[in-house]
């Protein structure tokens, strides 16, 4: 059974992964905005309810990690096993959330090796447990591995081997908007665009082709070369991304889990995130 901080671990990546789905206007992604529509009100409230699934599941890859002590290929072999179980439960509860599951997974494992450590060396064990290949992972490759694999785009499991450069992005994007005086919703979707500028979202190479990830990766640096969210430009250069990427029916998935990546990050203790960083 998991100890009361594996499951304080699990809490607070569904916690980041709840408020990334409470954060508005998020372009071409589910938010609050859903709930008055009806086409997509129910795909918003499943995503909501299936987040709280992924709760078990993280807790047993915490306990998992806690009891191994470092990472192994035998505790990332435990850790695909947990995952693809916790799939199956996610799927049931409505589904959603593959990419976070993986994010945060490594994430939680990770803090759960390193319990005192700053968030930069949580990356950096996540990185260390994504490195051993899952042999218990089905030979059949996924939808997004397959995209990876032709367009060379990393994917979130390329992510975790690099050290998720993409949520420590995420996470500097968080302290300079706060610190510029940002609310905390502008940080946040200023966080997000700092992904969504980058990154080879496996989700939008296969909906929108590369030339489409190029514009949308376009359209996010609009908005923070305007001078983000917090600026009348930049919220007028947001609202337009936005309307584009609702019309195109385009998403940016793997940003948006990224970004809860990013926001479990930012719930540990303050004092390690400190250490990290001094």
């Amino acid at each position: 059974m998991s100890s009361r901080e594996d499951e304080t671990l699990a809490q607070a990546a569904v916690t980041a992964l709840t408020e990334q789905l409470a954060l508005a206007p998020k372009p071409g992604l589910p938010d609050p905005r859903d709930l008055g529509a009806r086409v997509r009100c129910r795909d918003h409230d499943s995503l909501r309810w299936s987040a709280r699934a992924l709760a078990p599941g993280l807790a047993a890859m915490a306990a998992a990690a806690r009891r191994t002590g470092e990472p192994t290929p035998q505790l990332r072999a435990e850790l695909g096993a947990i995952g693809r179980s916790t799939e199956h439960s996610v799927g049931l509860a409505g589904g959603g959330h593959r990419g976070a599951l993986c994010v945060l997974g490594f994430l939680v494992a990770a803090a759960a090796l390193e319990p005192r450590a700053g968030w930069q060396d949580v990356a950096f064990a996540a990185k260390k447990l994504a490195a051993f290949n899952d042999k218990g992972a089905p030979r059949r490759p996924s939808r997004g591995s397959s995209i990876s694999a032709k367009y060379g785009a990393a994917g979130a499991r390329g992510e975790a081997r690099a050290g998720f450069p993409h949520v420590r992005r995420a996470f500097d994007a968080l302290a300079a908007a706060r610190s510029a005086g940002a609310t905390e919703t502008q940080a946040r979707l200023d966080a997000l665009l700092t992904v969504m500028s980058t990154l080879q979202d496996t989700e939008l190479l296969y909906t929108a082709g590369p030339l489409g990830l190029r514009q949308v990766q376009a359209g996010a640096r609009a908005v923070l070369d305007a001078g983000g969210t917090a600026t009348e430009a930049g919220a007028a250069a947001l609202t337009a991304l936005d309307a584009d990427l609702q019309a195109r029916a385009w998403s940016p998935r793997g940003s948006a889990g990224l970004l809860a990546g990013a926001l479990f990050l930012d719930s540990l203790p303050v004092g390690s995130r400190a250490a990290a960083t001094a």
